[in-house]
């Protein structure tokens, strides 16, 4: 004769007990697969808009961009923008200086927070079939987020503040140099999406950090 056995609970396909017996589910295991769904769609979105941006033939704005992004390099456009308007006024000046305050805070933002924390590898140009005539030197720096992007948009921003005529100009050119990021294959668009929000956030920094230096003047950014 067989001894009775205990009965036993339904076991799902890894072999771990569920039902009123077994362990209850992780608290947020809903909650992180639900996370992860959305990021894998937020993903495949940035891959599909990379691939259409590669696949787009656009010769007539391939050497262009090309230039630009090469110009951006070391903030080297913004760098004598800055340059300048130091010489062209006192207004002008306070611009350059909190535009490059705002540069450095971008900088050091994204290369030594963003890039270390998000190790996001960079886009396979040869594999998407981005044409050589868009080529420039591929950043051996993790890709996300977009440091050419950032210090654009963190200058335009900081200067546009101080300086509100400069503003449309100098926005339209970050704008134009994180395109070119995308356009050349360096980066994907949600790259250049999260260095933007770096820059204005760090173009914000540097206009609090500024602001005190004025006296008599309120610690707002409407004070310049």
């Amino acid at each position: 004769m067989t001894e009775p056995t205990e009965p036993t609970e339904p076991t799902d396909a890894d072999g771990g007990a569920r039902g009123p017996l077994g362990p209850p589910p992780g608290p947020g295991s809903a909650r992180e697969r639900a996370l992860t769904a959305v990021l894998g769609d937020l993903r495949a979105v940035d891959g599909a808009l990379y691939a259409a941006v590669a696949a787009t033939s656009t010769p007539a704005l391939d050497r262009a961009l090309r230039r630009l992004s090469h110009a951006a390099d070391h903030s080297k456009v913004s760098l004598g923008i800055a340059a300048a308007l130091a010489l062209s006024g006192a207004r002008a000046r306070r611009a350059a200086l909190v535009g490059v305050g705002a540069i450095a805070v971008a900088s050091a933002s994204t290369n030594l927070l963003g890039k270390r924390l998000v190790r996001r590898a960079r886009p396979d140009r040869e594999a998407a079939r981005v044409t050589v005539d868009r080529y420039v030197p591929m950043p051996a720096s993790a890709s996300f987020p977009s440091g050419h992007t950032a210090a654009a948009v963190a200058f335009a921003t900081a200067v546009g503040v101080v300086l509100p005529e400069a503003a449309v100009p100098l926005g339209a050119l970050a704008s134009a140099v994180g395109y070119s990021r995308v356009h050349t294959g360096v980066h994907y668009p949600g790259d250049v999406a999260a260095g933007a929000v770096l820059g204005i956030a760090s173009a914000a920094a540097a206009l609090a950090a500024a602001a005190p230096a004025r006296v008599g003047q309120p610690n707002t950014f409407t004070a310049w």
